[in-house]
């Protein structure tokens, strides 16, 4: 029998370990466990159609404890690859589900036995979820990844930069072996210069986005070319504010950056949610 999950609140990413599956057909797959995609704070039964993960008509409801619900969909008790299909189901029933309600996402491929099982954890950290749904009401994430044209910010920092622009001079007009020293300088004297535009860069876009959010996040950068891979919990009041914002640091560079913002999205880079269910041994 469950004891009941560990829940831990926090800033991040989150983990679960609800249960254990196995991979590949097995008879065990033959039974229905419940995949979960979200909690939301409501006592009204949710009906959201045949969206549900994986293959057939899958319908997605809600189990119920008090004024918490668990989003979840009927699934066999098996380990879903990240595929995009597997994954945008996810997304998207917790897309639908925050149109009318404030969501803590979990985690892709989190599974849960029994309906039991799903009461259990929503009633044993009740006072938890409630808290985190406080926190975070009237909210949702937005994501912005921004990327440079290296090259054309190479050749905007030797217009404006006379240190760099000496060098350059000084390997063109000569033959001689003490060009080799100069390209070495200049290639150190470039790849500083690219370092604190960059930050410059960044530091500009956070300046004007973090007054318009509660709380930012950054993100591992992904390619040579990234710069700022960033994470906003923004008030839903405040969302056509801060996507004039964006468009305006769009417009202040064209040449150089290239902008990619995505959302609304459920807060999954500001909550972090632990669940273990744990299982005695018959005594």
């Amino acid at each position: 029998m469950p004891r009941g999950p560990v829940i831990s609140p926090g800033d991040g990413s989150m983990t679960d370990e609800p249960t254990e599956l196995s991979e590949g057909p097995t008879d065990s797959m033959r039974d229905l466990g419940k995949y979960v995609y979200c909690i939301a704070e409501t006592d009204q039964p949710l009906d959201l159609g045949l969206m549900g993960i994986g293959t057939g008509d899958n319908p997605v409801y809600t189990v119920h404890h008090g004024d918490l619900a668990a989003v979840v969909s009927d699934t066999p008790l098996r380990l879903y690859d990240p595929t995009r299909e597997n994954v945008l189901a996810h997304e998207l029933v917790n897309e639908a589900v925050m149109q009318d309600h404030t969501v803590i996402p979990m985690s892709f491929g989190t599974i849960f036995r029994t309906d039991a099982d799903v009461v259990e954890l929503l009633r044993s950290t009740g006072t938890a979820f409630s808290e985190v749904l406080t926190t975070i009401r009237g909210k949702f994430e937005l994501g912005l990844k921004v990327v440079w044209d290296r090259d054309k910010v190479v050749a905007d920092l030797e217009d404006q930069d006379e240190a760099v622009r000496g060098l350059k001079k000084e390997i063109s007009s000569t033959t001689t072996d003490s060009t080799y020293f100069a390209r070495v300088q200049l290639g150190r004297l470039v790849e500083a210069g690219l370092e604190a535009r960059a930050n410059e860069f960044v530091s500009t876009i956070y300046g004007d986005l973090r007054p318009l959010s509660v709380a930012t996040r950054a993100n591992k950068l992904i390619g040579d070319n990234m710069i700022l891979n960033a994470a906003f919990l923004v008030e839903r009041v405040r969302e056509q504010e801060f996507d004039a914002a964006v468009k305006a640091l769009s417009r202040r560079y064209p040449q150089l950056l290239s902008f990619k913002y995505t959302g609304p999205w459920p807060p999954y880079n500001f909550v972090n949610i632990k669940l273990k269910l744990e299982r005695a041994e018959a005594e």
